[in-house]
């Protein structure tokens, strides 16, 4: 494992990312089978821990694992509680492994799955590993239900087809995580990000155990969050993302030809009936698509100038490049910085 995945681009080889609410009873253990794990692979590794605003021991236990291992174990600290996606957010904006594996610290998920993971990835070139909570120890009506049908619509929606979306379990090549910034409960959804970029991934089945202590922070209000960000996932992962005046350029052509339809029924019913109806609903039609139409090309033209401005104020490229095979250096431009060879 250590020449197939150690990359001396980055100053570790892993970057294990977990956020922490509220989970003093789990810190120490989960941090004392994780780094047993983690030394038996041989790989250089980090440990990243995010304390989201935790309101008991949390923080302080992370903290003095940190002042302990200052080597290997890295302490974030919220200073109030911002949800599991800022937390994975922070690690990762944090983390300088290579590859980045993301996971929970309440113990359910297993550090153990971790190394295999990591074969997998480098066994089959991937991008991408994500975790599969084929046998969930959790509650069956709340929890798991729940679940598999928020699941099941995602897969559906968005043409990736996952198992477990919730599952934290997740390792991920650093370039990936590089184009991807995290909102709301966007973490679930970085597969579909991944998949959308071209990335190759893959489902694997994860040991789940059951709570030993604490209780979960998961309740089913967190389904209509998942439900509005997937929404803005599958608008953003379209095709369209790059194109938005596509979208909203055929809706006003549609608006403009229904207005234009409703003119002509109008037209049409004043020269056989000698009345042009202004009394009747045809006019209001006219004007509210015409208007309605109008509208529409404006907010494609205002989605399009945003869109510019995103890409080119961050100096994003409206494409992911996988990798690159005799990468020449770009030529410096003359000082003014236009290239102009011509002679005066």
């Amino acid at each position: 494992m250590e020449n197939s995945l150690t990359n001396h681009r980055y100053p570790y080889d892993v970057s294990v990312v977990l956020p922490v609410y509220n989970e003093e009873e789990n810190v120490l253990p989960v941090h004392e089978e994780l780094v047993d794990v983690l030394a038996e692979t041989g790989l250089r590794y980090e440990i990243i821990y995010v304390d989201d605003g935790s309101r008991d021991a949390s923080g302080e236990k992370i903290a003095a694992l940190a002042e302990q291992s200052p080597d290997t174990v890295r302490a974030i600290l919220f200073r109030r509680n911002f949800g599991q996606t800022a937390a994975l957010q922070a690690g990762i904006d944090h983390a300088h492994g290579a590859i980045i594996a993301l996971m929970d610290a309440d113990l359910q998920n297993d550090p153990h799955d971790i190394p295999l993971m990591l074969d997998q990835m480098a066994a089959e070139d991937l991008d991408l590993i994500s975790g599969w909570r084929k046998n969930r120890q959790d509650r069956a009506l709340t929890r798991t239900l729940p679940s598999r049908m928020a699941n099941g619509l995602i897969a559906r929606v968005t043409g990736v087809r996952l198992h477990d979306y919730g599952c934290t379990l997740k390792t991920y090549r650093r370039e990936l995580m590089d184009h991807v910034r995290l909102y709301g409960e966007m973490h679930r959804f970085i597969p579909v990000w991944a998949d959308a970029a071209g990335a190759r991934i893959a489902e694997r089945v994860v040991n789940h155990r059951a709570r030993k202590h604490g209780k979960s922070k998961v309740g089913l209000e967190r389904t209509i969050k998942v439900l509005l960000d997937l929404i803005t996932v599958k608008f953003l992962t379209s095709h369209y993302r790059t194109r938005p005046m596509y979208v909203f350029g055929t809706l006003a052509f549609v608006l403009t030809a229904l207005s234009m339809l409703c003119l002509g029924v109008m037209v049409l019913s004043g020269i056989f009936s000698g009345d042009l109806l202004w009394n009747s609903p045809w006019p209001v039609l006219v004007a509210l698509f015409g208007v309605m139409a109008v509208q529409t090309a404006l907010l494609g033209l205002l989605m399009e100038t945003l869109l510019r401005t995103y890409f080119e104020s961050q100096d994003k490229a409206p494409y992911t490049i996988r990798r690159v095979i005799n990468a020449q250096p770009h030529a410096p431009l003359p000082v003014g910085g236009t290239d102009d060879s011509g002679d005066d």
